[in-house]
C-alpha cells in the first residue's frame, strides 16, 4: 500500500516482546481484578487472586520501567507517511496515556497494599523495605485512585487495540506490523 511502513521500520525486537509480555500481563489482571472483590468467593480463592494481583502489580511497574529504558534509547518506528496528523497526534497521546495510566495503577495499587498493612509477597521475600507507612486514609484515596483510574486505563487499551486492529486487518498500513512480535526487524 502506497504510504505504508517501510518492513525494515519496525520496533526492535526488545520493543516488541517487552509490548506483548505488558499487554498479555496487564490485561490478566483486569479479570483477576474484577472477580477477587466479588462476594460468595471461597477466601482461599480470594486470597489467591489477590496475591496474584498485587504481585503482578509489581511485575507490570517492572515492565513499563522497562519499556520507558528501551524508549529513551532506541528510536520510535516512524508512521506512514498517509497517516493524518490527528492520527498521529492521537497515537502520541494514547501511548504516553498508557504509560502514565499503568504507572498510576502500579504505584496507586502499591500505596493501598501497603499503607493497608497488607503483604507484597515478592518484596517481601527479597527483604524490600515499604517506602509508604502505614495509614488507613492514605490507603482509601489509593484504592480511590485505583478504583477510578482502572476504567480510563480500560477505555485506552480498548482505543489502543482498536485502533491497532483497523491499523492491521483494514487498511493493512503496516503500523500493526511496527509491533508484530513475529516479524523481525531487517
Amino acid at each position: 500500500m502506497a504510504g505504508a511502513v517501510p518492513p525494515n521500520q519496525g520496533y526492535t525486537t526488545t520493543s516488541r516482546w517487552l509490548h506483548w509480555l505488558t499487554a498479555l500481563v496487564v490485561i490478566s489482571t483486569i479479570p483477576v481484578g474484577a472477580v477477587m472483590t466479588t462476594d460468595g468467593l471461597s477466601r482461599e480463592l480470594q486470597n489467591a487472586l489477590y496475591i496474584y494481583h498485587k504481585n503482578i502489580g509489581i511485575l507490570i511497574l517492572l515492565l513499563v520501567a522497562a519499556r520507558l529504558v528501551v524508549r529513551a534509547t532506541t528510536t520510535a518506528a516512524p508512521l506512514p507517511a498517509s497517516l493524518p496528523r490527528w492520527q498521529r497526534s492521537a497515537a502520541a497521546v494514547s501511548h504516553v496515556m498508557l504509560y502514565i495510566l499503568l504507572i498510576v495503577m502500579a504505584v496507586s495499587g502499591y500505596v493501598r497494599v501497603v499503607a493497608g498493612g497488607f503483604p507484597i509477597e515478592t518484596l517481601n521475600a527479597i527483604g524490600m523495605p515499604f517506602l509508604v507507612p502505614r495509614s488507613d486514609a492514605l490507603a482509601e484515596t489509593a484504592q480511590w485512585v485505583h478504583s477510578t483510574a482502572r476504567f480510563v486505563l480500560i477505555a485506552f487499551i480498548l482505543l489502543h487495540v482498536g485502533a491497532a486492529l483497523q491499523h492491521g486487518l483494514i487498511r493493512k498500513d503496516g503500523v500493526f506490523s511496527r509491533m508484530w512480535p513475529l516479524k523481525r526487524p531487517q
